[in-house]
């Protein structure tokens, strides 16, 4: 299935959900719509679908223009964050209902729905009803209702967000075995980055209804289009500082230190003002002399999370995070140089677009 949207918005009343945007889903793959609770994700999924029509615009579905279409007429799923089972009937008969409704023969429901429910490991569960399972039990039961359809469309809304980490970590991985055939096209929406990148396939940032940047899930991490967009896909966000060019391979903070840049040059006229980001996890707290870019900084919280450590800083009227692995004990108001290599530093300009991505994009490493 091949679905475009053309130039289309959504409007209620003085309330603009959706902006003019275009998009080209790409078939037999998992498009991420990535982005901030309000960006628009579940109003342009809604569209997709066809339980919203457009205040302008086309969806076209193979080339067919199906704006007026009701979604009862289009062939797709759609399983939202909260999860609906039928709760008097069985997971079974919950499963088996869209094919009662296609009048699907006997012998071929059955061969069907035990075929998901072992897919997703509530094959055991099938003569249970709904409210005798765990929450994680209920949406693979609606997850399972919405994929036995075959459906050449799947729309998940934020379908794994009220689920323990474990259960997430174990049905995100189910469900790319499930479309990893390439006979489905996948829109799933999410607000977290992590999970975007461990879903892989394409990636739509969306923010405030707008489209900011699409492409390879990969390449829009590596190399995001604005500040706004490395925000989007980075959590905690990414540190950005006031600075200007110095030279054709180095940055100055404002009132702060000259960084070094690695090549490419950056070609750009010295003095113009920058932007100049790092993320968290490329600023280092180390007392090794080989570490370029120190940085004086002042401690302000040291902020344990598991296996890691978020340690806020300063220098001067600028704040930085380190995120470093283990246990970081650290007093507050403490002195510590922080460090940058020259291999991660991004540069946007001054009104946020990107000028130069690190090095480490050229390389396909993250």
């Amino acid at each position: 299935m091949i679905l475009e949207l053309k130039d289309i918005s959504l409007r209620v009343g003085a309330e603009t959900f959706l902006y003019p945007m275009d998009l080209k889903l790409v078939p037999g793959t998992i498009n991420v719509l990535l982005g901030p609770t309000q960006a628009g994700k579940t109003s342009l999924m809604r569209v997709i679908a066809g339980l919203d029509r457009p205040t302008d615009g086309r969806v076209l579905v193979d080339g067919k223009d199906v704006t007026g279409v009701s979604v009862r007429d289009r062939n797709l799923a759609m399983v939202y964050q909260q999860f609906v089972n039928y709760p008097a009937m069985t997971v079974y008969e919950n499963i088996a209902a869209p094919l009662r409704l296609q009048r699907c023969p006997a012998a071929e429901i059955d061969q069907r729905v035990r075929e998901i429910a072992t897919k997703l490991h509530i094959d055991h569960l099938l003569q249970r009803l709904p409210g005798a399972l765990s929450g994680g039990q209920q949406q693979r039961c609606a997850l399972a209702r919405a994929l036995v359809k075959r459906a050449p469309l799947v729309l998940l809304d934020e379908p794994l967000v009220n689920l323990d980490y474990k259960l997430r970590e174990e049905l995100r991985m189910e469900l790319s075995s499930l479309f990893a055939d390439g006979q489905t096209t996948v829109v799933y929406a999410t607000t977290e980055p992590q999970e975007a990148l461990l879903l892989g396939g394409h990636t739509v940032l969306m923010d405030a209804g707008r489209i900011l940047q699409t492409g390879p899930t990969l390449a829009v991490y590596q190399r995001p289009a604005s500040i706004r967009a490395a925000a989007i896909f980075n959590d905690p966000p990414m540190n950005i500082f006031d600075g200007h060019i110095e030279s054709d391979s180095s940055v100055r903070l404002t009132n702060g230190p000259a960084l070094s840049v690695a090549a490419p040059a950056l070609d750009l006229p010295a003095a113009q003002p920058c932007k100049i980001g790092v993320r968290c996890h490329h600023v280092r707290l180390a007392d090794d002399a080989s570490h370029a870019n120190r940085i004086d900084c002042t401690v302000e919280l040291a902020e344990l999370s598991g296996s890691e450590t978020y340690v806020h800083l300063h220098q001067g009227a600028t704040s930085l995070v380190a995120q470093v692995p283990g246990v970081y004990a650290a007093s507050l108001d403490a002195a510590v140089q922080a460090s940058v290599s020259p291999d991660h530093l991004f540069i946007f300009d001054a009104d946020g677009a990107l000028l130069r991505a690190p090095k480490e994009a050229a390389h396909g490493a993250h």
